[in-house]
């Protein structure tokens, strides 16, 4: 590369790097920096208050056992389902890893209205018991198997988030050589002990990559437990403290501790635990090993498949319920159904007004993800720019970094006397809520294009410039059309995942006529209007679960393993 293209290509990477800065590091550098300033001077008087405040210890400790319990639950389910899939053959192999993806297409908050109607005292779960004789709830008091609500908000983030465990394990056992696990066989080590001295040391970089994005979930979740009154959590008090416009020291402190921990895992994962080496990733000198089960080992993979996406799909299924119930009392099924819920969506100004919106945040965010991101993973994989592992984390890091926190970025830049209070969540927050899911879905892009343009041989390049062709004719005539697809499956993921963002929507839309989908689903399924209000924010979560259904769908036959790559940090 000639010293002009340098300059050119350097060039290129100056407002990509001024947008992530400016929308990304700046935001959370005044979210964190507000945290430590007191009557106009800086100092620890705020983080003394919540390290001295049980109150906040006991929220912070109670989200770390929630993330912890919900990784390691996620892990559990995930490995053995990666094993199956990488290192056997099974009848209804493709169809059972396709339907693995399911249980993304609905937000565990959106789950939270089914999880509430089938383990309720006097829901379907306790209804069944008593159908079956196990409980008399004609003389005994049903159980709540909700309790506080910490272990419910446990199974819907399980079952939710094992895919993306699944995704990343999938990938990595994919990248182990095979000849690695021969040797150890021809050594004399059993399965167990191969596995555990062999596949699962080879296997870390992505179960950590895949444990960081499930941990980081996790901890700052704030739709789950609100729906399922459970606030005992410092991801809850912040969003509350910010909603009550509440932006005091003490709040933004809190928003530094839950930066604090998010990217310490993910230099961990970077840096650490996720680092590869050179057995994973150098390639594989034989041939993958796959068995084929016998009709016993089929059995167990579809038990096992079958059992967790059946467990999987229960808060779905409530969903869809609840959407097309027209009386549901105390009884196991609904008494009668109705598509009135889901024609009233389009029906009702506040509802229809929320998907329009939503559509109108999510394409403008989308298209600005399509050409920083594009950029971004040439200027990485094929310009090699100066600074490019800098550039690339920071495309990523939106990965690692919670939602919450950055929506408390935009809040403090935002905040009543700022430059730019005129796009304020409670003024005119459009410019905010696109750059907001712009940011947040940016990794899609990224990983989705540098996934495409790495399996594009350079020789192919070099091959249509040395017969004439210019730089802007081989990108048009070559890279272009080999990375369309990958760049239509990370589009269309990025655009489904834009309308259903969560923590963003909560926090920086807070007039109604600016509620996008997930906002006006939470005060639907929040406020006092009734079973009415319920049935409506169900309907709107069966038309999210279709439309994320079919972009994971899209997504899942066009990027195959390579899809495990857009949930890895």
């Amino acid at each position: 590369m000639t010293f002009f293209q340098k300059r050119g290509t350097f060039l290129l990477a100056l407002p990509v790097f001024a947008f992530l800065i400016l929308f990304l590091v700046a935001p959370l550098i005044l979210a964190v920096s507000s945290g430590f300033v007191h009557d106009g001077k800086p100092g620890f008087y705020w983080f003394g208050r919540v390290l001295s405040n049980p109150v906040r210890i006991r929220e912070f400790l109670n989200a770390g056992w929630l993330a912890v319990i919900t990784t390691a639950l996620c892990a559990l389910v995930a490995i053995p389902m990666a094993l199956f899939q990488g290192r056997t053959r099974f009848a209804g192999q493709n169809l059972l890893g396709s339907l693995v993806l399911l249980p993304l297409i609905l937000p565990p908050f959106v789950g939270a209205l089914a999880m509430r109607r089938l383990l309720a005292p006097y829901g379907t779960f306790n209804l069944v018991l008593d159908k079956l004789g196990v409980l008399d709830l004609q003389t005994q008091l049903p159980p709540n198997w909700l309790g506080s609500g910490f272990a419910g908000v446990v199974i819907l983030q399980v079952l939710h988030l094992f895919p993306i465990m699944y995704l990343n394990a999938r990938a990595s056992l994919a990248n182990v050589d095979p000849a690695y696990i021969q040797a150890a066989r021809n050594l004399g080590a059993g399965p167990l002990r191969t596995f555990f001295k062999i596949t699962l040391p080879l296997m870390r970089p992505g179960l950590f990559a895949g444990g960081t994005i499930v941990f980081i979930w996790s901890f700052t979740d704030i739709g789950t437990p609100v729906m399922l009154e459970y606030d005992q959590l410092t991801a809850v008090t912040i969003f509350k403290e910010l909603a009550r416009g509440n932006f005091s020291g003490w709040t933004y402190c809190l928003v530094f501790v839950m930066l604090a921990v998010s990217v310490c895992l993910y230099l961990s994962g970077k840096f650490i635990f996720g680092r590869g080496n050179d057995a994973e990733t150098s390639k594989a000198s034989i041939a993958e090993e796959t068995r084929k089960t016998g009709w016993a080992g089929t059995l167990v993979a579809w038990g096992l498949f079958g059992g967790v996406l059946v467990l999987a799909m229960l808060p779905h299924l409530g969903v869809i319920l609840i959407a097309c119930a027209d009386q549901w009392d105390i009884t196991i099924l609904p008494a009668s159904f109705t598509t009135s819920h889901l024609t009233h969506v389009f029906r009702s100004p506040a509802t229809y007004r929320s998907i329009f919106n939503s559509m109108k945040y999510a394409g403008v965010s989308t298209a600005i993800d399509v050409v920083a991101g594009c950029l971004i993973a040439w200027l990485v994989v094929r310009a090699k720019v100066f600074g490019k592992t800098a550039l690339d984390s920071l495309a990523v890091l939106p990965l690692a970094i919670p939602g919450i926190i950055l929506a408390a970025g935009y809040v403090a830049l935002t905040v009543k006397g700022s430059p730019f209070e005129a796009i304020g969540p409670t003024r005119n927050p459009f410019i905010l809520l696109v750059i907001a899911y712009s940011i947040r879905r940016l990794p899609f892009i990224t990983r989705g294009v540098s996934a495409g343009l790495q399996q594009v041989p350079e020789s192919l390049e070099d091959a249509a410039r040395n017969l004439g062709a210019g730089r802007f004719t081989t990108a048009m005539r070559i890279t272009v059309p080999l990375v369309l697809p990958s760049l239509i499956a990370a589009t269309v993921l990025t655009f489904s995942f834009a309308i259903l963002e969560v923590s963003d929507s909560l926090i920086l839309a807070q007039v109604q006529s600016d509620y996008p989908i997930t906002k006006q689903i939470y005060k639907l399924a929040t406020s006092t209007g009734g079973t009415n209000a319920t049935n409506e924010a169900a309907a709107l979560g069966v038309y999210g679960m279709l439309l994320l259904g079919s972009a994971m769908g899209i997504s899942s036959l066009i990027l195959g393993k390579r899809l495990g790559n857009v949930f890895r940090a």
